[in-house]
């Protein structure tokens, strides 16, 4: 359950620091991509991250996941599979239905991000005080909880 602080709720102004805060994490995100793999774009790393979340999602829920046409997320799988990072299986119950799975060499380049990226991290890290580790680590705890029921809420709504 949320907590709100004051009678409206957090300060504005918090959400504008975060903003900028976040741009820092967005940096070292972009930076890590780059590293691993400059030829793949933010939109084929969200889809494999979607296919690593779901294995065995559809093309429909690929494109649901990413918000996108199915036509855009099947133009999108195309290139992920013509560069060995996605494989088509057909589906259990319905061979005409796509099943998308990651490959050995996308779940070796998602690890490898990921070590880039909080490496990264552990370095801006240690410069924190470490009381000011515990408060972020404590915040950004619940920030991603408030986010996932926002998430389920919106969804039951839809």
């Amino acid at each position: 359950m949320p907590v709100h602080h004051g009678p409206d709720g957090p300060d504005p102004t918090h959400a504008a620091v975060i903003d900028d805060a976040a741009q820092t994490l967005l940096v070292a995100f972009d930076t890590a991509r780059e590293q691993v793999t400059p030829r793949l774009s933010w939109p084929q790393l969200n889809a494999l991250l979607a296919v690593e979340r779901t294995e065995g999602i559809n093309l429909g829920g690929l494109a649901a996941e990413l918000k996108m046409l199915l036509s855009s997320a099947s133009r999108l799988c195309d290139r992920l599979v013509a560069s060995g990072l996605v494989e088509r299986v057909p589906g259990r119950a319905d061979r005409r239905e796509i099943a998308l799975y990651l490959t050995p060499s996308s779940r070796a380049l998602l690890g490898e991000l990921r070590e880039i990226r909080r490496t990264a991290l552990a370095a801006v890290l240690e410069r924190m005080s470490t009381s000011g580790r515990a408060g972020l680590l404590r915040g950004l705890t619940e920030f991603a909880a408030a986010a996932g029921e926002a998430g389920e809420s919106s969804a039951k709504s839809a």
